[in-house]
């Protein structure tokens, strides 16, 4: 039998050998891949299959709540129906149902649409929140329609409620849905699309003790969306498959929620306005309002271009904090700056008398004037009657560096500290300022001007209440003090917040004696400007302050009586009480009030009468 013998060089082994070092190759290849996909790759791989169907749930936590100083709830959190998608199941189909079961906002069709249909990698496989807040009708017409919406499903969550309205809305604040600056802004805050964050007030200030912490839940799905349980689903579940939500912190207030109501309902006539009430020893705000306010329910939600334009176009800035962030001549209420600079610098004697005869002239032509001729006039009885002709003499005296430099002392031209709502520090003018701003630089009539609280003199109802505070107490500039403690949901206390003094000022004590007497006399003296609308049950020492508004021109077509009224003074009045151991001290600011005497004392008045009223304790009453 012959062999047939393949020679090397035979046409058939060439292809041969090539077909054969082509089948190791293609075999070489198919076992490398297979090992980078059991091996390299497997981990992440074996992740894949498990995600599809396996689903992780966000679990959100509730947000604390804010609490008046004795325990009220002032901010809480409701029942809420949302809606939850996961992407893998829930298809064109779906979506189609779902308009025609239920009327949604063209915002939410939009944010399912791009954000959720269109979903990719891992988050096909979350349960992703669609639509926050139905109404429970919607709820069950979408329960009873889950066999048509695969990868639907309701979850019950809480909502921010304010249940007192606008009530310290400026105070309290008000949440909304975290947005991509916010993200930036707190890179490692681990916040996700739609969350809750706060966005003003102790809801903003507060934001890291009232959020909490989120938890997880992971569940198994059938390919049609279905939740699978018992053993079999079990062994799929990573561990620990349940992280519950850790709610957050409780925040407890200064506010006493019996006298921010009386408060309220004081400032209530007014148009546009806000007062403050404080305590002297501790600087705790008992009572925050700014007029006009909003409903932190409504700007919490989801506000329609139009209601929005009307709010945040409304002439009179509901959405500004009048407290805080509004800054103001603060006309003769700023005296006390000139007099604490004349009796410390050694410039004035307590019994110099000087003329007013009505005005006051400096140089050849120029004459500031003063309410009326209050004839000789000392110390006292200048802030007592508070004739500008005495003070225009004083401030030339102290000169305008020496009146700036007590003045931040006492808490102007820097913000208060109370860390809310983006405060203002005011403005205090020096003579570089003016040098600097005016061709023709510094007047001496800048200074006459700054010395009644005018001409670029700015300063918020807060400063006036911290600066009138220290007065009260005899030199102890307080912090101003809006959260006591902090507690968990238990209420037991996680931390609280002491007073804190942020300068002591050690002024002589004649100061404080002849300040006291005067502001005394403002109100209790038939002389004194807060004398006719003094309450005669209280022991009460303040001041006004009728501060003048830039002269507007009347726009083309506005109410004329709008018009008047927004070219009238603003009325200032701040008072501390009892005047022998003051408690409090309360500043009440009605936008162009008008005359001081006349429209910001009584209120005022009232305020201190309610809170004397509810806390109990004692007045004593003016001879």
């Amino acid at each position: 039998m012959r062999r047939l013998v393949l020679s090397d060089d035979s046409e058939f082994g060439r292809k041969y050998r090539i077909a054969f070092v082509f089948v190791g190759v293609a075999f070489l290849v198919l076992i490398g891949r297979l090992a980078q996909l059991q091996i390299v790759y497997g981990a992440e791989y074996r992740e894949l299959s498990r995600t599809n169907f396996l689903q992780k749930i966000n679990l959100e936590a509730p947000r604390g709540l804010i609490l008046d100083r004795h325990g009220a709830v002032l901010v809480k959190n409701r029942v809420a129906y949302n809606v939850f998608i996961t992407p893998r199941f829930f298809n064109a189909k779906a979506f189609e149902t779902l308009q025609n079961l239920i009327q949604i906002p063209q915002m939410d069709l939009d944010y399912i649409q791009s954000k959720i249909m269109l979903a990719e990698g891992r988050k096909r496989g979350f349960s992703l929140l669609a639509i926050r807040d139905v109404p429970k009708e919607w709820a069950l017409i979408l329960e009873s329609n889950r066999d048509h919406l695969p990868g639907l499903d309701i979850s019950t969550q809480e909502k921010r409620q304010y249940p007192n309205g606008p009530m310290a809305a400026h105070a309290l604040g008000f949440v909304g849905e975290v947005n991509a600056e916010d993200i930036l802004r707190q890179p490692l805050a681990d916040y996700h699309d739609r969350d809750w964050i706060g966005k003003f007030g102790l809801e903003s200030k507060m934001e890291k003790s009232l959020r909490g912490r989120r938890g997880s839940l992971w569940r198994v799905r059938d390919a049609k969306g279905r939740i699978k349980t018992g053993a079999d689903a079990m062994r799929w579940l990573p561990r620990p498959f349940h992280v519950p939500a850790q709610p957050g912190y409780n925040v407890v207030s200064t506010i006493d929620a019996d006298i921010q109501r009386a408060v309220e309902l004081v400032m209530a006539p007014f148009v546009s306005g806000s007062a403050v009430l404080m305590e002297v020893d501790t600087g705790k705000v008992l009572a925050y309002v700014s007029k006009p306010a909003f409903d932190p329910n409504e700007v919490s939600g989801r506000l329609s271009s139009m209601r929005a334009a009307e709010i945040y176009n409304n002439p009179l800035y509901p959405m500004l904090d009048k407290v805080i962030q509004g800054t103001y001549f603060p006309g003769s209420t700023y005296k006390v700056v000139s007099v604490i600079a004349a009796i410390e610098e050694n410039l004035v004697e307590f019994e110099e008398y000087h003329l007013c005869k009505g005005w006051y002239e400096y140089g050849r032509s120029s004459s500031f004037r003063c309410t009326h001729a209050h004839g000789l006039m000392n110390l006292e009885s200048a802030i007592v009657s508070s004739c500008n002709v005495y003070f225009y003499m004083l401030s030339e005296r102290v000169g305008m560096d020496r009146m700036a430099r007590y003045a931040r002392l006492l808490g102007f031209g820097t913000p208060p500290g109370l860390d809310l709502n983006h405060e203002k520090s005011g403005f205090i003018p020096t003579k570089q300022w003016y040098a600097q701003k005016y061709q023709e630089g510094f007047r001496i009539g800048h200074t006459l001007n700054s010395g009644i609280g005018q001409g670029d003199v700015k300063a918020s109802i807060l400063q006036v209440a911290q600066a009138y505070g220290a007065i009260a107490n005899r030199g102890s500039v307080m912090e101003p003090q809006l959260v006591e403690r902090i507690t968990d949901y238990r209420g037991a206390t996680v931390q609280e917040f002491m007073p804190v003094v942020k300068r002591r000022l050690e002024f002589k004590p004649e100061t404080w004696d002849l300040l006291i007497r005067a502001l005394d006399g403002v109100v209790n003296n038939p002389e004194g400007t807060a004398y006719k609308a003094r309450d005669s049950h209280l022991r009460v020492a303040g001041k006004t302050g009728t501060a003048q508004v830039r002269a507007m021109r009347r726009e083309p077509g506005q109410d004329p009586e709008e018009s008047r009224w927004r070219n009238q003074d603003h009325a200032w009045f701040v008072g501390f009480s009892p005047v022998e151991k003051p408690q409090v001290v309360v500043v009440v600011l009605v936008e162009h009030g008008g005359f001081a005497s006349k429209m910001s004392v009584a209120p005022a008045m009232a305020i201190l009468d309610e809170y004397f009223k509810i806390t109990g304790a004692q007045n004593q009453v003016t001879p």
